[in-house]
Order: structure tokens, then C-alpha cells, then sequence
């Protein structure tokens, strides 16, 4: 038997100690009062030991049981509930407490049953508020109760979880361990909410729209394939939600916003998880331009609602969003980074010889994506501070509209920070016809090889031709936004349970 199994049948044998002893080891009647966030806040600012004692109110806490130590005739135990954890300034945390436990208090009997005690186990406990002898507020218990009794020990106390890997497997011991983790996720929530806040204010309604769709569309990405049994047809799980959103922009809605997941069939690395979450808006008689405003403002808001601060360390280097956003067109961006200058990254007799010596095939390349080519090459990665990026070639950009003055772009941006795309925004095409050419492109492109580009959405089109009001549309990453506020270097430390290989082909 290794050592984990011998571990796992002691504490059975515990768990069977307690039946016998007419405890149930996983007890549903104990009623918590009160959390520790609370009970804290509520006793922190009393230092004098003495008043404390004067306090009669019993209190019912609950917890994972995180330390024990057990001294003759008296125990502490440390416990840890789901209370926000705050620094107090001298290392404790207001999300755990410490039970203090005496023979004398709670019976022999009762004492006993602590040697059936494990961490990780969670306890019930009814008391009143103390100090200790070096003025550590704590419970002075006068009962407590066994209420869940873990059979799998927690990792070792003082090395902790430190296996990334471990930690995205079994995200529930990263959680109870890592007290980094609990504050990552909780500034997820808080960045959600806060993006929410921001539309609602604004008069948004916030929708839902489907997950499974009959038709790809709303962006170039290669989709995952299901099937419907009932219906007998195939399902798309869906790329972007951008043609249901623009839908609804037609129906009437002039203010729409969906926070939700997309999924795509691609590769996996720091910065991409095949599932993701991201904010997609839409808002009638806007440009792209008002749009680049309207994404500053967003930004720089949720970083003063969730970090009190502008400025944040990741990936090596202080990014600051409180600063203005820089704003250059894709032609500048290249320009900039060492690429060729003024017009030539858009003329394939200058393009395509650089893309050539680079390593890329230019022979089969329009002028616009041998353009992106440029850019991604000499520019992105050198895009660290925020900056907009606009004037997008139209050949890359199937949903947005061309630019008035030079129909070789069309009226498009997206955001990079850290060098990494955060947003995708544009005027939406609203002309019918131009939708329905753009499409039959995106077929021949399709047929000529290329997985990610658009199919064919009848009806879409049908909902133009009805008439969508001048719309600007905006998508924002939120995985890569969390990432960003919370400094982490993975897209992994993000998402609560991101995509794995089976452990057992890992």
C-alpha cells in the first residue's frame, strides 16, 4: 500500500470512529450564523482582552480545518471559510480564525473526539470572542461539531501546491492552498461586474444568444462540429456571437451587450484556450472612431473599479492605462517597427519580396493579408503600451465597412497591449449587398482551402435587407483582460478549469 492509500484508510477509520462514537462525519444540521469576514470586522478593533470577555454573544462559525495544534488540556485550531481574504497589515487574514478549544470547556467526551481531527476536515464550532495571550483574536469555543470529514489529505503545509500543472487538474486544492489563486479569480468576478455596470448605465439591455448554431459566423476561426439528434442536422458551437447580436440591432435593440463563451477548434498556448469568455457590444449610430473613446473609457473604468490604480506589471513590463491610448493606422505600425514605409506594406511588388526573404508564401496572398502579414511580423509584439490599431485591410475583415475615402481598408481597429490583441471593434457593414459579395468571397476562399473563413448566412443577410441602422460593434477579451489586471502569464491562471490532455496521455 503506497503511502496516499495508507493516508486515505487512516482517515476512513477515523470517519468510522466517529459513527461509533454517535457523530455523523458528514453532518447537514449545523446552522452558521456568522462568517469570519464578519466576525472579524465585528471584533478586530477591540484590543483589550478584558472587554472582549465582556461579550456574551454566542456566534456559530464554520471551516475547513487548515492547522491544528493541540497543547494537554487545551487546542487551537486555525479555519479557513470563503470570506474575501484581506490583509490586515500583520499577515493574517480575515477569511480564516482560530478556534481555542479547552477539556474543561467542552467536556472530556467532546475533547476526545479531536484526535479524530484531520486537516483539510470541516468543522462547526459556537462560541465567544477572545483574545490569546499575544492578542490574536480568536473563538472561545464552547461546542463544536465534525461536519465533513476529508478522506484525501491536503498538500504538505509548508511547501503547499506549487505544481502548475496540479493546480489547473485539480483547481479545488489550488483554491483552498493558494491564496493567490482565490484572490485571481475573485478580480475575474469583479472585472465581469464591473463591465456589466458600465453598459447597464448606459441604457444596454443584455442579452443571450445561441451557443449551437447552424451556421459559423462571426468571425474567421475554425469551429468545433456537433451533431443534433432529434433535428438530424450538424451544429457549429459557436466562434463569436456578432451576427445574432447585429440581429438584434436590426429588431429594434439599439443598445446591445452579451457576456459569454465562444469556442474555437485552434491551438493552445499561454494566451489561447479553445473555450473562452468575451464581451461583444453593439451600439446604433456609433463609428469606430467614437468606439476607440468608448473602449479607453471602458478600460481605464474597470481598472479603477477592481485595482484603485492605473498602472500594472505583466509579462516584464508596467503597463499604464491611465494614460492616453496611442492610436497609429496599420500602415504606420509597420512602418514604425522596421517594416517597409509609407504605402508599400499595401503594394504586393514591395510586400511580397519581405515576406518572401521572412519565410512566407506570398504567391497566394491578396494585398491585404500580405499586409496583416507585415504587421504581425515587424509590429504586434512591439505594441506594448495600449495602442489602437486601424485602417484594416477589407480583404481581412468580412463583417466591417470600407472606408469611404480608400475602399482598400475598411473602418476597423483593434486594441494590443503587451503586445497581444485584447479587442476587435469596427463600423458594421450594414449595405446588403456589399454583406452578400463579401460572403461569396469568404466561399471562394473556403473552397480554395482555407478552414476559417465564413460561410454563406442567408439569413443574415435577409435581416440587412430589412435595414440595420449605422452600427459600431466592439469585442473585448476578457480571459486576456483578467490576465492583464491580475498580472498572471497564463491564460490558464484565469479560466477556473481550462482544457487539459487526460492525465493518463499526459
Amino acid at each position: 500500500m503506497s503511502e496516499a492509500d495508507s493516508l486515505i484508510e487512516q482517515r476512513k477509520q477515523k470517519a468510522a470512529s466517529l459513527r461509533d462514537a454517535g457523530v455523523h462525519p458528514y453532518a447537514n444540521d449545523f446552522v452558521v450564523d456568522t462568517r469570519i469576514a464578519d466576525f472579524v470586522k465585528a471584533y478586530d478593533g477591540i484590543e483589550d482582552a478584558e472587554a472582549l470577555k465582556a461579550v456574551d454573544k454566542v456566534h456559530a462559525i464554520a471551516g475547513r480545518v487548515m492547522a491544528v495544534n493541540k497543547m494537554g488540556k487545551a487546542c487551537f485550531i486555525r479555519i479557513q471559510d470563503g470570506t474575501v481574504d484581506v490583509d490586515k497589515g500583520d499577515g493574517e487574514k480575515v477569511g480564516r480564525l482560530q478556534l481555542f478549544i479547552q477539556l474543561n470547556k467542552v467536556g472530556e467526551e467532546n475533547f476526545e473526539l479531536l484526535s479524530n481531527l484531520d486537516l483539510g476536515d470541516f468543522i462547526g464550532a459556537t462560541g465567544t470572542p477572545m483574545r490569546t495571550k499575544v492578542g490574536e483574536l480568536s473563538l472561545r469555543t464552547g461546542d463544536f461539531r465534525v461536519l465533513t470529514k476529508s478522506l484525501r489529505p491536503l498538500p504538505e503545509k509548508w511547501h503547499g501546491l506549487t505544481d502548475r500543472e496540479k493546480c489547473y487538474r485539480q483547481r479545488y486544492l489550488d483554491l483552498i492552498m493558494n491564496e493567490e489563486t482565490r484572490a485571481a479569480f475573485r478580480l475575474r468576478s469583479d472585472v465581469t461586474n464591473a463591465i456589466r455596470q458600465y453598459f447597464l448605465d448606459r441604457d444596454f439591455l443584455e442579452v443571450e444568444t445561441p451557443m449551437m448554431q447552424a451556421i459559423a459566423g462571426g468571425a474567421a476561426a475554425k469551429p468545433f462540429m456537433t451533431h443534433h439528434n432529434t433535428l438530424d442536422m450538424p451544429l457549429y458551437m459557436r466562434i463569436a456571437p456578432e451576427l445574432y447580436l447585429k440581429r438584434l440591432i436590426v429588431g429594434g435593440f439599439e443598445r446591445v451587450f452579451e457576456i459569454n463563451r465562444c469556442f474555437r477548434n485552434e491551438g493552445i498556448s499561454t494566451v489561447h484556450n479553445p473555450e473562452f469568455t468575451t464581451l461583444e457590444f453593439y451600439w446604433a449610430y456609433t463609428t469606430y472612431q467614437e468606439l476607440m473613446d468608448i473602449g479607453e473609457e471602458l478600460l481605464k473604468e474597470i481598472a479603477g473599479k477592481v485595482l484603485a490604480q492605473p498602472k500594472v506589471e505583466w509579462m516584464g513590463h508596467q503597463i499604464d492605462l491611465g494614460a492616453p491610448f496611442a492610436r497609429m493606422s496599420m500602415l504606420e505600425a509597420i512602418a514604425k517597427h522596421g517594416g517597409p514605409e509609407g504605402e508599400g506594406g499595401r503594394d504586393p511588388a514591395v510586400a511580397g519580396p519581405i515576406l518572401e526573404k521572412l519565410g512566407f508564401e506570398p504567391g497566394g496572398m491578396s494585398p491585404g493579408h500580405m499586409m496583416v502579414a507585415l504587421f504581425e511580423h515587424f509590429a504586434e509584439d512591439k505594441l506594448i503600451q495600449p495602442t489602437f490599431v486601424y485602417d484594416h485591410p477589407a480583404a481581412t475583415s468580412p463583417l466591417a465597412r470600407k472606408k469611404t475615402s480608400d475602399p482598400f481598408f475598411v473602418d476597423r481597429f483593434e486594441l494590443f497591449i503587451g503586445g497581444k490583441e485584447f479587442a476587435n471593434a469596427f463600423s458594421e457593414l450594414n449595405d446588403p449587398l456589399d454583406q452578400r459579395a463579401r460572403f461569396e468571397e469568404q466561399l471562394s476562399a473556403k473552397a480554395a482551402g482555407d478552414e476559417e473563413a465564413h460561410d454563406m448566412d442567408d439569413d443574415y443577410c435577409r435581416a440587412l435587407e430589412h435595414g440595420m441602422p449605422p452600427t459600431g460593434g466592439f469585442g473585448l477579451g476578457i480571459d486576456r483582460l483578467v490576465m492583464l489586471l491580475s498580472g498572471s502569464p497564463s491564460i490558464r491562471d484565469v479560466i477556473l478549469f481550462p482544457l487539459l490532455r487526460p492525465e493518463s496521455a499526459s
